[in-house]
């Protein structure tokens, strides 16, 4: 293909109707299809990255390969493309903003006032052709994030327009909105659509392509009214109902031919049917699976299971690859204690200490982590779940009682875990941790060189604290291995009791590099220690 097609999904009614799987879901049709795929995503809120945000805000913050903080749905581009994703696919008001406003200092703009538009629009516009245009993409799938009729989100949407007449048929709309069943009625209603098209249409955007979200499968006669109402073909108007899996979505959406009616719209030859083989196999093995593996995970983000999206996913995945249902139970770490911990977790066949900042729930992971050690249960810690293993084997192993992060206890005197030199002098939080993919050499003959099965990984990190190499020596002597390094910095990256079964933490974040057809070698292994417990 000799120029990048550009697709636009936007969303309407209300929000999380799941416009990020619908675009990973689209971008992985048209990728089985042969083409090159990226998706983006365009957040309208202020902030620059979501790396400062509160988990209970927006969910996990994902971090790319080259160490961007990133909206959570790029986690599921990610594990549905099999496709790092970078700094270029996730782009806020904030950043925009940023730039122009970094432009008009610098004088740029040659004296001319700055407006929104065509200011703000046209820095919109160039970081959703940039993609196309530097990395030779066929398609280019841009989710824009929030609601139609978000006052954030005009600027977004007046970008989409004017593009729209730019690119002419290299570029579409794709709109999902939702459809709700009143109960009290016994029916769906399709006004919320109407309305909701409505906007968009009053912003001057025509979406070719609707996709209704619903709880179940309307019947024909509602898409039809559908799509008299709203200017759209008849067979352009897509369901996306309710599946046991988000991974079933792509299949739902090819049903319909949805990917067809997107070539077809654009110009382009259709041609065979993709097999997808390797993703139904996985859908295969996850629907006939008849045997569970409970997994609890521990820490103190549980009342939203999004704040853990890619440890769930990884998990999903490393169960569904052994023929195992996954039976994910969340223990709050601040509700946990010697008194209830056996309660909690004797029934587990493994446990995740979660990664995390703060004091918070620590107390609890310690507890969490001590039980998993002294009854030899499968534990996996991530991040400052590794932290956390470090300081209660310290506490409890080596007799430095008063053990803890730096982070938890500025003045402890045991800082086993301690703040990296180069993070001592920052000012600014956002984007400044220690973040992206980093080298790590294993060392032979241990745990974690036999799931990696090689001595050079790379894996993501997102962290301030590390463990103080000046304990190095006393863990190693008392029976915990330090088995991944960073060769640049010395920095211990895997930590792992030889003795037990399957106990292992690390300083980096597995899950981030986790997909649907590669799925990460340590939630493999761990996942089949705990089905072997």
């Amino acid at each position: 293909m000799s120029e990048t097609k550009y697709i636009f999904v936007t969303g309407g009614v209300v929000s999380s109707l799941g416009k990020g799987i619908v675009a990973a879901s689209l971008g992985k049709l048209l990728q089985a299809r042969g083409y090159k795929v990226t998706i983006q995503k365009f957040d309208p809120y202020i902030n620059v990255d979501p790396g400062t945000l509160n988990p209970y805000e927006h969910g996990e913050c994902y971090v790319t390969m080259d160490g961007h903080e990133a909206d959570l749905d790029l986690g599921h581009y990610e594990r549905f493309l099999n496709v790092p994703t970078t700094k270029a696919n996730n782009i806020t008001t904030g950043r925009i903003y940023q730039s122009v406003i970094n432009k008009e200092r610098r004088g740029d703009y040659l004296g001319k006032t700055v407006q929104v538009v065509p200011h703000i629009t046209d820095e919109i516009k160039r970081n959703i052709m940039l993609l196309g245009t530097k990395s030779n993409f066929d398609f280019v799938i841009t989710e824009i994030g929030g609601t139609v009729g978000d006052i954030e989100s005009l600027p977004y949407i007046e970008s989409v327009r004017q593009l729209r007449w730019e690119l002419g048929k290299n570029c579409l709309c794709v709109h999902l909105t939702y459809v709700p069943y009143v109960a009290a009625a016994k029916e769906v209603k399709t006004k919320p659509t109407q309305h909701s098209v409505k906007a968009l249409q009053e912003m001057g955007v025509q979406p070719e392509i609707l996709v209704l979200r619903t709880e179940r499968e309307l019947e024909k006669s509602i898409c039809k009214k559908v799509a008299l109402f709203c200017n759209v073909e008849e067979d352009a108007v897509i369901q996306s109902y309710d599946v046991k899996s988000i991974f079933e979505v792509p299949i739902v959406l090819a049903k319909q031919k949805m990917d067809e009616i997107i070539l077809r719209k654009m110009g382009m030859q259709v041609g065979k049917e993709p097999e997808m083989t390797d993703w139904k196999e996985f859908l295969n093995r996850m629907s006939t699976a008849e045997k569970s593996v409970k997994i609890a995970l521990v820490g103190k983000y549980v009342e939203l299971p999004d704040a853990y999206k890619s440890i769930n996913e990884s998990l999903l995945q490393a169960a569904t690859y052994h023929y195992r249902k996954l039976d994910l139970n969340f223990i709050h770490s601040e509700k946990i204690n010697d008194e209830n911990v056996a309660e909690q977790l004797s029934s587990m066949d493994g446990i995740v200490i979660a990664p995390g900042f703060g004091q918070r729930g620590i107390e609890g992971k310690f507890v969490a982590i001590k039980y998993a050690r002294e009854n030899n249960k499968p534990t996996f810690g991530i991040c400052l779940g590794m932290q956390c293993m470090v300081i209660e084997y310290a506490r409890n192993v080596l007799g430095l009682q008063d053990a803890n992060s730096t982070e938890m206890d500025s003045k402890t005197p045991h800082k086993v875990i301690d703040l990296m030199e180069e993070q001592k002098n920052l000012v600014n939080m956002g984007g400044s941790m220690r973040l992206g993919a980093y080298d790590c050499k294993i060392l032979k003959g241990s745990l974690a060189f036999k799931i990696y099965g090689k001595e050079l990984v790379q894996e993501r990190h997102r962290h301030r604290y590390e463990f103080n190499n000046e304990y190095k020596t006393q863990f190693e002597e008392n029976g915990m291995k330090c088995t991944g390094i960073n060769p640049e910095t010395g920095l211990v990256e895997v930590i792992e009791i030889p003795k037990l079964k399957w106990f292992l933490g690390v300083q980096f974040h597995p899950e981030y590099n986790s997909t649907v057809v590669n799925p990460n070698p340590l939630f493999m292994s761990f996942v089949e220690a705990a089905i072997n417990t």
